[in-house]
Order: C-alpha cells, then sequence, then structure tokens
C-alpha cells in the first residue's frame, strides 16, 4: 500500500507526521514523502527541518494521498504546477485525505466541488470559497475522500481510514500501539468550548500571521 505525503514550506508538522504514524502501522504499507521541488522543508512553528524522499515528478499514483495543512498551503493554492499533481494523483487513489487547511488545496485542485468537507474552524470561509461544502465535524468521509478539522483531528481522521482499509480491529490495535487516548487538561478544543477570550486571542494571532510575510510562531 502506497501512502504519499506531500510536505512543503509552512506546513504544520503534526497534520503530517500524526495521521503518517498512524497509516505507517497499517500492514504492507509504505510512506512516501514528497515536495514540490524535492528539497527539505520546515515546518511553520519550530523551524524544525524535515526531510523528503523525492519531488512531485516522482510520484505520478498513490493509494493514499494526504495533503495536510499549515501557513504554507497558501503559497501552494496559488502554484499550478502543485494544483495540477494533486488533481493527476487524486485520480488514481483509493483515497486523498486532508488535514486541517490541507482541504484547502484540495479545493484549489477542483476535487471537493460540491463536496461535503472540513477544515479548521477558522478557515471555513477560505473551504467555502473552493466550492466544497464545509461541515463542522472533526472527520468528514464522502466517498473517496476524508478531511479532517484542525492539526490533531488528523490522528481521528487517520485511525478512520486505518478502519475502512484494514478493519476496525487493526485501527484499534494502531490506537493501542499509539496510546492514543486523549485526556486533555482543558475542554478547550473547539470554538464553541473555548472562552470567548481565548478564541479572540487566537483570531488575532492569525490575523497577524496572515499579514506577515513571514510565518510566525503560531498558536494554531
Amino acid at each position: 500500500m502506497k501512502i504519499v505525503c506531500l510536505l512543503f514550506d509552512g506546513v504544520t508538522a503534526l497534520d503530517a507526521v500524526g495521521p503518517c504514524e498512524v497509516l505507517a502501522r497499517l500492514p504492507g504499507a509504505t510512506v512516501s514523502f514528497v515536495s514540490p521541488d524535492g528539497r527539505s522543508v520546515r515546518n511553520d512553528s519550530a523551524g524544525l527541518l524535515m526531510g523528503v524522499d523525492g519531488c512531485l515528478d516522482d510520484v505520478d499514483s498513490a493509494d493514499v494521498l494526504l495533503v495536510p495543512g499549515g501557513p504554507g498551503t497558501g503559497r501552494l493554492v496559488a502554484d499550478p504546477g502543485v494544483l495540477s499533481w494533486v488533481q493527476a494523483v487524486h485520480d488514481t487513489v483509493s483515497w486523498t485525505a486532508s488535514v486541517c487547511t490541507g482541504s484547502l488545496v484540495l479545493g484549489a485542485a477542483g476535487i471537493l466541488a460540491g463536496v461535503e468537507a472540513t477544515t479548521h474552524w477558522a478557515a471555513m470561509d477560505e473551504l467555502a470559497a473552493t466550492g466544497a461544502q464545509p461541515v463542522e465535524a472533526r472527520v468528514v468521509e464522502r466517498g473517496r475522500i476524508v478531511t479532517a478539522a484542525g492539526v490533531s483531528a488528523g490522528i481521528d481522521m487517520a485511525l478512520t481510514l486505518a478502519a475502512r482499509l484494514a478493519g476496525d480491529t487493526v485501527a484499534q490495535a494502531i490506537q493501542l500501539g499509539i496510546e492514543y487516548d486523549p485526556q486533555p487538561p482543558f475542554d478547550a478544543g473547539s470554538p464553541s468550548k473555548a472562552p470567548a477570550a481565548v478564541v479572540a486571542l487566537l483570531r488575532e494571532r492569525r490575523a497577524g500571521r496572515a499579514s506577515s510575510d513571514k510565518a510566525a510562531p503560531s498558536l494554531a
């Protein structure tokens, strides 16, 4: 099973690494990381250098395509070469998946036209502008497309996908193996639950990042 993950400068590391930790544990799975030019990339917050296996031209098909999110998706949605590649590989896969603002890339590639999908809660309007039908849910599965909400939801998405690919027992074994048993210290994981001051703080930080030429460390 060939799993391909697109990396790029300004990617949110957990968007890619979390799902790949799950999917790489599927029987017979291999995971490849590619970037537009085949060079290593740096993530959006800590400047973490992330290596890749090759460039887009090295991959023309896959069983699963994963597109993570992050501030760097702002460049991808305006890159015809990346969008054409996403479209072409999507045509070959059993599943196309995204995490957070990775769905904006799928939308820009024309894959989500009229399709229900999700993204980070603060990017729902941007998702709608691509022709998708935004849904406020942690994971949305429609046909062979599965999208996840912000960052940590990528693990939920990957476990959902693992169950589709290998059955519930295998997916649950993977969940147990990575000890994915969330018990957060705060019930502030969505704008409907977080205090208003917290929501305002995050909106302010995201607005400041969007207006900056260089992505600064962010809260999401």
